[in-house]
């Protein structure tokens, strides 16, 4: 999975773009990707409808939703079509909502829905990825079975973060949470993490992704000492645009040395400061230092995904 690709392995298994000529040809070893060739006569909708009536739709369990319509507006016919068919796809485990690159369409631009009956219908989900901010809500969420959730957003919202912070998860291992900015919708502050890193809810969490940040620093210095940290094995604040101040929270944290990696890649963060870092007895990733541009006096620090 990256930034700027499609994703081509998906819960281990090949991805596939989803062909009617073809079918569900392999149901089980094989992760079908349904979505919006702009050369093709079929839209992603008319996809859904051919796919699930497939004979071997019951037997699938992996399924990424690429590209739905040339706007990325609103995904909610797929939603609802996902919604009223789940009894089609009785052993769905793996969803991914968006896997689309920029050359389609920019992360701001996608426009999610409310997610919340489509969920009920599937609560033996097991991972959820969901790309973009825009439309987005998961409701009153409840899947015993979840172990991995991830929202990729270039801005997410704080209504969207209290949503999952309530949400009934008690099988969470990994949560991946891409903060992005307040210029596309990110409206987050590190206190209003502190339902998530005071340990009180996901018991099983052993990976924390707060990524792609803008306030990374401020992130950084409220994650460094939280008690969440005590049983992660991985801390996850790449893609951010973290300075010095961040990476020395860290460095002064006893909590972060019992960690089994710390992933800070994307960075802003300096040699000497870098180099301390890697000196820690744990798997860093400190790779990709990135320069801050200067302008009038006033230096500039940018994160990976935005618009």
């Amino acid at each position: 999975m990256g930034i700027h690709g499609h994703t081509e392995i998906f819960q281990g298994k090949p991805v596939v773009n989803y062909d009617t000529n073809i079918g569900i040809a392999d149901p089980i070893d094989t992760a079908y990707r349904l979505w919006f060739d702009f050369e093709a006569e079929e839209n992603t909708l008319a996809l859904l409808e051919h796919f699930l009536a497939d004979q071997n739709a019951v037997k699938v369990t992996s399924l990424i939703i690429g590209v739905w319509n040339y706007e990325c507006e609103s995904n909610q016919p797929l939603v609802e079509l996902l919604t009223s068919s789940s009894h089609k796809l009785p052993n769905l485990l793996a969803l991914f909502l968006g896997d689309i690159i920029e050359e389609e369409a920019q992360i701001s631009w996608i426009v999610q829905s409310n997610l919340s009956a489509m969920l009920q219908a599937y609560p033996q989900l097991e991972y959820l990825q969901v790309k973009g901010n825009d439309g987005l809500s998961f409701g009153e969420m409840k899947l015993d079975h979840l172990k991995t959730l991830i929202i990729e957003t270039g801005g997410l919202s704080l209504s969207v973060a209290q949503e999952v912070f309530q949400a009934q998860l008690p099988a969470l291992e990994h949560l991946e949470l891409w903060l992005g900015t307040p210029n596309y919708g990110g409206d987050i502050t590190p206190a209003d993490l502190a339902p998530l890193l005071d340990g009180s809810i996901f018991p099983q969490l052993s990976y924390l992704g707060l990524r792609d940040s803008e306030i990374a620093d401020q992130v950084a210095i409220a994650v460094a000492n939280a008690p969440i940290v005590q049983r992660l094995k991985t801390l996850d604040l790449s893609l951010g645009n973290m300075s010095d101040v961040g990476a020395m929270a860290l460095l002064d944290s006893p909590l972060i040395k019992h960690l089994e990696k710390l992933d800070l890649h994307h960075h802003y963060i300096s040699e000497e400061l870098t180099n301390k870092l890697t000196k820690l007895s744990l798997v860093i990733d400190v790779s990709d230092r990135q320069q801050a541009d200067v302008y009038d006096g006033e230096e500039y620090r940018y994160i990976a995904v935005s618009e």
